[in-house]
């Protein structure tokens, strides 16, 4: 996982060495998507295979046009363009709709778990249970 910003500092460099890492195997992420200086010629180019979309967009989605419009760019984009799409900071119930209405089918957030330590994490996985299963479905 990659911030924007990162990448955007040397892009030229970082495309080859993405394509090394790519080469590995290894599955690529952008962090914070929209926040930094990212280039529509570059997201094309780099080998990434998700797209974050920032907290700072999602807070807003229901009750910030503008967050909504950026937001559901974003994953109109990534969807285009084959790219897996999380959205961060989900808080409630009513922007993890506006997201499953928009086609943004991965989530993270408050809304389905605060952090976890590694030891209630490997209890909520024995139980197998799956994270915000219960919560995203009331």
């Amino acid at each position: 996982e990659l911030t924007e910003s990162i990448v955007m500092q040397n892009a030229e460099e970082a495309i080859g060495l993405l394509n090394q890492l790519k080469s590995l195997g290894i599955w690529l992420s952008i962090d914070d998507f929209g926040t930094g200086y990212s280039s529509l010629s570059y997201l094309k180019r780099f080998p990434i295979d998700t797209v974050k979309i920032d907290r700072s967009f999602i807070s807003g989605v229901t009750r910030d046009g503008d967050d909504a419009a950026i937001s559901h760019a974003i994953i109109a984009l990534a969807n285009s363009l084959k790219l897996k799409v999380i959205a961060e900071g989900v808080e409630t119930r009513d922007q993890l709709a506006f997201l499953r209405e928009h086609q943004c089918c991965d989530a993270q957030g408050y809304f389905f778990s605060r952090p976890l330590g590694a030891d209630q994490i490997t209890r909520l996985l024995r139980e197998k249970r799956r994270f915000g299963q219960e919560t995203a479905a009331q």
